[in-house]
């Protein structure tokens, strides 16, 4: 009895069960779908070709099938010829994601049948997945429940969602949802959107609850996508939690924890941000609201958001709503106005000020996590109050900005680079945030000097060393100073390349000295480790002299409050006291912690300089790794 298609093997199984939850990952693939992945059997097939041998092997087999007469035995006799071909379904999609389609009508018409065939009748991933390779460039509408259905298997989600891309967006998202969704909430929407069950989508949508750091950019927008989220807002009014929900997800999208620009992959960004600043002054003014608020408003002057396609004047009317419904900065510690109920699901974010469904009362003492996110929504607002338009005469061509993320959210600070009043750093390399300025302006790194200096402006979200980062050549041209030689090790290919940028050598020394000046975006903790920072420059041997490096100095990612002054070295020798340093060989790092006592940093600088100087360090810090 011949094996079902794969195709049919999914629609029976959603048939059989349309409202049952989806695993992650998929519906497991019927025996036999893939080849043997048996031990035993490895001796009756030939290695697994590798991605770049099978780039060149698979079109070839492929392209003598393409113009055959009769696609539907082409299909069949392809499907035989990939089964006996020892590559990965991934490599095989990849190859024809990118094989050279027939140019004449009737020959692209033959390759777009033979596609449907192989998705439609085939009965093994590879065959399948050639199918879906062909199908990112032929397919057409009719194809869509075709590519929903084959796309809830196991293996086959990827390829799908790709093919789905140019056909149907949203069908895609919740395909890739499907896959990739993680959490039991947002399963739970999951499997409502898989099912197409509107009212449970819009219920479990209300309620859904994620800390930030468990829902990243891609789902986000995914999300969005999956929702048609503008056009839900739109149709739901009266439904206040779905402005919370939106507001979220907006802000979640524009985070630099990932590794590609999610606000410029969504085509609803625009349309969602008209829509939250239209309606940011029905939100409660709850800290986590007006947190996210200054968030959106930060990434339309500075950030990803800036580069999308705003008419003109757009984008800065809709800073002054967002900022307009933040409110009144000017009280110190300013949490949530008394007497606002918290309404189910609004506070789950960390950072909430109050449980669901609790009034706040005058007088109430808010948690230290609080009261710096509070005092983070003034400094942010002050600065994005005093930021002047790009538009205005005299302005000058670079512009160096601090951004500090909302520490509800943490996505850390970074230095935010404006060439002509557009940032820098989201053109050309999307995969991380900019330098934080203890590395680009505590040291002086940006300043022009006699001799040329590459120096590294931007990072991948996880290193360098893993999906690469962005330098450029800094060097004093006569009047001028001159970013060029632009590298991005580790980026993949396809990116832009960058022009030269030409700088009045006069105005750019005046904006790095005010940059390097400027602590307005900065906080005691932050303040204290940039001082400490600054007296180890100067003073190597208060590290030195005990054999010890200098490494990273800064605040705690989850404590912002705490400074922290990490340094390197062999572990204490036996007989001296070293917090958890033990007495193996090799290098450790070591971790002080400082938390804020609330003197001023300058003192509490001055302390740990003179500390340092006085008693080895391994005595009190914590050893690590």
């Amino acid at each position: 009895m011949l094996a079902p298609s794969l195709h049919a093997y999914a629609k029976g199984l959603r048939d059989a069960a349309p409202h049952a939850p989806l695993p992650q990952g998929g519906l497991p693939l019927p025996e036999g779908a893939r080849p043997s992945r048996d031990p035993a059997a490895a001796h009756l097939t030939a290695p697994v070709l590798t991605t770049r041998e099978a780039r060149l092997a698979v079109p070839a087999l492929v392209r003598p099938f393409l113009t055959a007469p009769d696609p539907e035995r082409a299909a069949v006799e392809l499907e035989r010829v990939l089964a006996a071909t020892p590559a990965r379904e991934r490599a095989v999609f990849a190859a024809l994601t990118a094989i050279p389609l027939p140019g004449e009508p009737a020959h692209r018409d033959r390759a777009r049948v033979l596609a449907r065939c192989l998705t439609r009748h085939g009965t093994t991933v590879r065959a399948v997945a050639a199918g879906l390779g062909l199908l990112t460039r032929l397919g057409e509408p009719e194809d869509v429940p075709y590519l929903r259905t084959l796309g809830l298997l196991d293996g086959l989600g990827r390829h799908a969602v790709t093919a789905l891309e140019g056909l149907d967006r949203q069908a895609a998202a919740v395909l890739w949802l499907v896959h990739f969704a993680r959490g039991d909430a947002l399963r739970r929407v999951t499997d409502a959107l898989a099912a197409d069950d509107g009212t449970a989508v819009r219920e479990r949508l209300s309620g859904l609850s994620y800390a930030p750091r468990n829902l990243g950019p891609e789902h986000a927008r995914r999300l969005a996508e999956a929702l048609d989220l503008p056009t839900l807002l739109r149709r739901e009014p009266d439904r206040p939690e779905l402005l919370v929900q939106a507001l979220r997800l907006l802000t979640r999208m524009g985070s630099g924890r990932g590794y590609q620009d999610e606000l410029r992959r969504y085509d609803g960004a625009v349309d969602l941000y008209e829509a939250v600043a239209a309606r940011a002054h029905e939100l409660p003014p709850l800290l986590d609201h007006r947190a996210r608020l200054v968030t959106l408003a930060q990434g339309l002057h500075s950030g990803p958001a800036h580069l999308l396609p705003w008419p003109p004047g757009r984008r800065r009317e809709l800073m002054a709503l967002l900022l307009s419904a933040v409110g009144d900065t000017a009280e110190p510690g300013d949490i949530a106005a008394p007497g606002v109920v918290a309404a189910p699901g609004d506070l789950a974010a960390p950072g909430a000020v109050t449980e669901p469904g609790v009034v706040t009362e005058p007088g109430d003492v808010p948690a230290p996590e609080d009261r710096h996110r509070a005092d983070w929504i003034r400094r942010a607002v002050r600065q994005l109050r005093a930021a002047r338009p790009e538009e205005a005469a005299g302005a000058p061509r670079l512009r160096i900005e601090v951004a500090v993320a909302d520490p509800g959210d943490p996505d850390g600070v970074e230095t935010r680079l404006l060439v002509d009043g557009r940032p820098l750093v989201p053109v050309a390399f999307e995969r991380g945030p900019g330098e934080p300025p203890e590395r680009l302006l505590a040291n002086g790194a940006l300043r022009a000097g006699p001799e040329p200096r590459e120096v590294r402006i931007a990072e991948a979200y996880c290193t360098e060393g893993c999906c690469g980062a962005l330098h450029v050549t800094v060097r004093r041209e006569g009047a001028h100073v001159v970013w060029d030689g632009w590298r991005r090790p580790g980026a993949p290919s396809g990116w832009p390349d960058l022009p030269a940028y030409r700088f009045d050598a006069d105005a750019y020394d005046a904006e790095i000295a005010r940059a390097e000046r400027d602590q307005s975006w900065s906080w005691p903790a932050r303040r204290t480790a940039w001082l400490i920072g600054a007296g180890l420059r100067e003073r190597p041997e208060l590290l030195t002299r005990w054999g010890l490096r200098r490494g990273w100095i800064s605040t705690d990612h989850w404590s912002p409050e705490t400074t922290v002054v990490t340094f390197h070295g062999p572990p204490a020798a036996d007989g001296e006291t070293a917090a958890g340093a033990g007495t193996g060989q090799g290098e450790r790092q070591f971790l002080w912690y400082l938390p804020d006592d609330g003197t001023p940093p300058e003192t509490r600088a001055e302390a740990a300089l003179r500390r340092l100087a006085e008693e080895d360090p391994r005595g009190y810090a914590r050893a690590s790794g």
